[in-house]
């Protein structure tokens, strides 16, 4: 079959929906400053779905940082990849301020979060090496996955019975091929919400010895005493041999990074295929990121009020018998029973009639029957917004419950 006739005949489990999803399920458009209340299609809406965590999005200093530095160096230099001439002083000050902060001896700076885990990933093992993941791992990490030329191995989430049997399996296979093994989890979970075992993770090392890499994207800026992420909220980041994190959520940029032993963080800046190749991160980004990571630092009331609204509004939904699952972390999923079609009218009644904006989940990403509203608090909403969307959701509820989304039609008109 011509591959354009086969990408016509399936459009994927969620491009088959594009026909009537575009532009308002998928692809959305939310216009206006980066803030708990936006436009949507011309009304205002209260947004939940903005990985803004500390609101450092706008605030003002980051603002300034970001134009000043747009204006002094413009969006292309340094010119190249930093292996060849896209280096500076500002690049390597960057590195040692996130490897202090994330208490690691090194650090490398990434362009994208995604690309940088899987590349990883990939210079990290050979087809000698076996890896051991997390079955609920981002797609970022399932992608590198699927890159490896040897072995690979899912436990089932945040199970440690299920993690040391397939660790003894990796270790068959590497003390046969001389290879080593990693073990990849996350800090946080950027669906369910829940931390990693890492603590339990941690604890199998001296038995199977192998190396643990983990991805803290949603825990870094938002978990531990000082926002170094979930491994210092669990008190065992010494045991954390590679912690990567991502700009994209704390810190409201783009970019990421990966921190830990000298040996290894100068391996990967030499085997890197996604650095080596690629231009360097744009001087504004660098020195926006600088100023990030200064406010993380020096600004502890910016998570103190993240922690505020994330306690008001889990705390809440509880009240009102709302399942929420087992999050742990900011990341707030509220779960209903329904189908597709239930999930569609309960986002087009939310934003519509309350003029609330939060992401919808569903299958393949949820279990068939579960709609997931994805709710991300920041440290920017009010307790007026939590209670505002806590009524909401009790209405939709009770109309998901009396079974009168299931008789609505899809609204006509929303594409585009």
């Amino acid at each position: 079959m011509d591959l354009f006739e086969k990408i016509a005949a399936n459009r994927g489990p969620l491009g088959s929906h594009s026909h009537y999803a575009h532009g308002y399920f998928t692809f959305p458009k939310l216009e206006g400053e980066i803030k708990p209340r936006m436009i949507f299609r011309g009304k205002e809406v209260l947004t939940w779905s903005l990985n803004n965590y500390l609101g450092l999005a706008n605030h003002p200093e980051v603002r300034k940082a970001d134009a000043d530095a747009a204006a002094e160096f413009g969006m292309a230099l340094p010119m190249g990849a930093r292996m060849m001439s896209g280096n500076s002083n500002l690049h390597e000050q960057l590195e040692n301020e996130l490897a202090e902060f994330v208490m690691k001896p090194d650090c490398m700076l990434l362009n994208f979060g995604y690309q940088g885990v899987v590349s990883i990933i990939d210079a990290m093992v050979n087809r000698h090496d076996v890896i051991v993941y997390d079955a609920e791992s981002h797609a970022c990490i399932i992608d590198g996955v699927r890159l490896h030329a040897g072995k690979r191995f899912v436990y089932t989430h945040n199970d440690m019975g299920s993690l040391e049997k397939q660790l003894e399996r990796a270790k068959r296979l590497t003390d046969e091929t001389g290879g080593g093994i990693l073990v990849i989890t996350e800090g946080v979970f950027g669906m369910s919400g829940n931390q990693g075992d890492l603590r339990g993770v941690i604890a199998l090392k001296e038995k199977f010895q192998f190396r643990l890499f983990v991805d803290d994207a949603h825990g870094f800026g938002t978990m531990g005493t000082t926002g170094a992420g979930t491994g210092e909220e669990q008190g065992v980041q010494d045991g954390i041999d590679l912690y990567f994190s991502t700009f994209a959520k704390s810190m409201a940029s783009i970019g990421a990074f990966v921190a830990g032993p000298e040996n290894v963080i100068e391996y990967l800046r030499y085997n890197m295929r996604s650095q080596i190749f690629a231009k360097s991160l744009p001087m504004p980004l660098v020195v926006g990121a600088l100023k990030r990571l200064e406010l993380l630092r020096t600004r502890p009331e910016l998570k103190e009020n993240l922690w505020t609204i994330v306690r008001a509004l889990q705390s809440g939904l509880r009240e009102k018998g709302f399942n929420i699952g087992t999050t742990t972390s900011p990341v707030t999923p509220v779960l209903l029973e329904g189908q597709i079609p239930d999930a569609t009218q309960v986002t087009f009644d939310l934003r519509e009639n309350h003029g609330i904006f939060c992401s919808i989940v569903v299958y393949p990403v949820v279990p068939k029957g579960v709609i997931m509203l994805r709710i991300i608090p920041t440290a920017v909403h009010t307790l007026e917004d939590v209670d505002t969307t806590i009524k909401a959701f009790e209405v939709v509820q009770e109309k998901l419950s009396k079974g009168l989304y299931s008789k609505a039609e899809v609204p006509a008109g929303l594409q585009n």
